[in-house]
């Protein structure tokens, strides 16, 4: 088992926070998002941690002699999504997480014991624009709706993907490399895509269990939460 932290974007909503430092690397409560989940891959057992860094890669550096991670880079950053960013590093992802970096684990729920391909979510209200996870009558994920809701499970930035289902999605990065037009697309619009063809649960977790960090404003939220417990 093992995990890919996805690392390569700019954060512009972050700004002026990420004009020095990426996103993944912005301290809550005075530690880096992407520190914090090293340690807690690590707290499972999960030594072999790749990073796929893009903007700023240099500043990821110091993490490879801190905890031995491996770095990838993403040299088009600017240009493509994140499908590209996952295409670099298509040969880790079966029976591997997946953790985007700007992704604040409050607690470790990380399984190591998990088997089957997992959307790790959690409800969430008054949202605009997430990826919704619709759960089928078989407790499979039946659809991924993008859009806005009350309250809903969402998408949160952590997924496990077992080896049959890492290796068959490793060939649709392949193919939609292969094919163009991928350039605008995040690596998840294959899952959702391929839903018919892949079998994935979702384990839902407490809405304070995990954050994902894309504005100012969010960041601003989660400190006053976490200084307030």
């Amino acid at each position: 088992m093992r995990a890919i932290i996805l690392a390569a974007g700019m954060g512009t909503r972050l700004r002026p926070l990420t004009l020095k430092t990426p996103k993944p690397l912005i301290p809550v409560q005075g530690e880096p998002m992407a520190e914090r989940q090293i340690k807690f891959l690590q707290e499972k057992g999960i030594k072999d941690i790749i990073i796929v860094t893009g903007y700023l890669n240099e500043s990821f550096h110091y993490l490879k002699e801190k905890y031995g991670v491996k770095l990838v880079h993403n040299d088009k950053y600017n240009e493509y999504n994140n499908l590209y960013t996952m295409y670099l590093v298509k040969e880790f992802l079966p029976n591997s997480f997946v953790l985007e970096g700007d992704v604040y684990l409050n607690r470790n729920i990380l399984d190591e014991t998990v088997t089957e391909s997992t959307y790790f979510s959690a409800r969430k209200s008054n949202f605009n624009n997430e990826w919704m996870l619709k759960i089928g009558v078989d407790g499979y994920l039946d659809n991924i709706v993008v859009g806005s809701d009350d309250e809903e499970l969402i998408m949160c930035g952590v997924s496990y993907w077992n080896q049959e289902d890492g290796e068959f999605l490793k060939a649709k990065l392949e193919q939609a490399v292969e094919q163009g037009g991928f350039e605008q697309l995040f690596w998840d619009n294959l899952v959702k895509d391929s839903l018919d063809e892949l079998k994935i649960k979702v384990r839902e977790l407490k809405s304070d269990d995990l954050f994902e960090i894309d504005s100012l404003d969010e960041l601003n939220e989660l400190e006053e939460l976490l200084q307030n417990k």
